[in-house]
């Protein structure tokens, strides 16, 4: 089966469109087949293009994120995907509360994936300036590296 993952955080504008690159490009590597995407919990930035500062920060790294567009979690989530990730306990919450009953997707808090960063959360970016994006970007690496090797073989 492959691995269906959603990364999520508030406003689906800074790490969880980060967070999506970041695996994309880390699956792409390794050749490993998974569907990958990012929303967020609130409504503010539906169809928005993420954070100037989020798309810079991919172009650093040779990932052009200025065409993903901001999109709320939806129920249909919670079955479409095998795994949803959240950036951080806030919205951890705000996910189980509202999966449906019947939601299949295993939640879990994204960071808890590297070993040693269980419970914490990624930082929001959003109020900081570029060197919380460039935090933010090493995160959601950390994290994409260990899900690769988590779902298959790293190809060397």
């Amino acid at each position: 089966m492959t691995p269906a993952i959603l990364f999520v955080c508030l406003g689906n504008i800074c790490r969880s469109p980060l967070a999506e690159a970041a695996l994309r490009a880390e699956a792409e590597r390794a050749g490993l087949d998974v569907l990958v995407d990012s929303a967020g919990t609130s409504d503010w930035h539906v169809d928005c293009p993420p954070d100037a500062r989020a798309i810079r920060q991919a172009q650093r790294h040779g990932i052009d994120i200025s065409t993903y567009r901001g999109r709320q979690v939806s129920a249909a989530d919670f079955h479409r995907f095998t795994h949803i990730f959240a950036l951080d306990g806030e919205n951890l919450k705000n996910l189980r509360r509202i999966r449906p009953a019947d939601g299949t997707a295993r939640l879990a808090l994204l960071m808890d994936m590297v070993p040693g960063c269980e419970g914490r959360g990624v930082t929001d970016p959003y109020y900081g300036d570029e060197a919380g994006f460039a935090q933010t970007w090493d995160d959601v690496t950390r994290a994409a590296r260990a899900i690769v090797a988590a779902f298959g073989t790293i190809r060397q």
